[in-house]
């Protein structure tokens, strides 16, 4: 796996297929294989996906005791700039969403189409505040406690009902309370990009998820009300709409990136 240096961070990522660059920046608690891997196959064949692990996730180490959104904006930056010179187009997932629309509008000569997933503009919401702020707490009471509720609120109740008794137990078992994680979720819970929307010119696709626990589907609604020009869909689906509803999803990918 390639790695490049942004501000001392050897920030990781990979980079498959040909064609204009694609950059997919993940969300809290994974990293760019675990949520786009099974997704960029159905890209390479035209595009050149380039999918980073920002600071602390998947290969990439933590930098400081506290994230930055421009931090993370510069390492998903500083990818994509190691693989293409030309412009790219970025899709954001939830906090990745946050990270892409900030991007967007940092640098708005770099960025030819921008999709924003399960995003938000503001922290000022106060049940999204509570929703976040138990969520970052729990892990120094009961870390069993945290995997539960962190599976609640990221899938919507029927999707994570399918999974069958055993299957909720090993999803539950498998979500850990790692330092990268909750210095996302502290980010999560404080990051507000309202001011930086104006600055984004890029033609933009927003997407919200109307079975969202985490990010209500509003947040979405008002982060296509402020972007100008952008476009609006939405999917019946919990906050983990990359899996729930993964062809849906795709489809609505591919008829905004490869527009003439």
């Amino acid at each position: 796996m390639p790695t490049i240096d942004v501000n001392g961070t050897p920030v990781r990522y990979t980079a498959e297929g040909s064609g204009p660059g694609l950059l997919f920046v993940h969300g809290t608690g994974g990293h760019g294989e675990a949520q786009f891997g099974h997704i960029r196959e159905h890209f390479t064949d035209r595009h050149t996906v380039i999918t980073p692990d920002c600071s602390g996730s998947g290969r990439t180490p933590l930098h400081a005791d506290e994230l930055s959104l421009d931090e993370l904006v510069e390492q998903a930056i500083g990818a994509a700039r190691a693989v293409t010179d030309e412009p790219f187009d970025i899709v954001g997932f939830s906090l990745g969403a946050v990270v892409a629309a900030a991007a967007a509008a940092k640098h708005p000569e770099l960025v030819r189409r921008l999709v924003v997933i399960n995003g938000w503009a503001r922290n000022d919401d106060p049940r999204q505040q509570l929703a976040t702020d138990l969520w970052r707490r729990l892990p120094a009471v009961d870390e069993e406690a945290f995997a539960a509720y962190s599976a609640l609120l990221i899938f919507s109740p029927p999707f994570l009902a399918g999974f069958g008794s055993e299957g909720v137990k090993a999803t539950v078992a498998g979500i850990k309370a790692e330092e990268w994680t909750l210095q996302q979720i502290e980010l999560d819970h404080h990051v507000d990009i309202t001011d930086r929307l104006p600055a984004i010119t890029a033609p933009t696709l927003v997407i919200g998820s109307t079975r969202d626990v985490l990010i209500p589907v509003e947040h979405s609604r008002e982060l296509h009300a402020a972007v100008a020009g952008s476009e609006y869909a939405e999917l019946e689906s919990g906050h983990m709409v990359i899996f729930e509803k993964t062809a849906e999803l795709v489809e609505l990918l591919t008829g905004f990136l490869d527009r003439d």
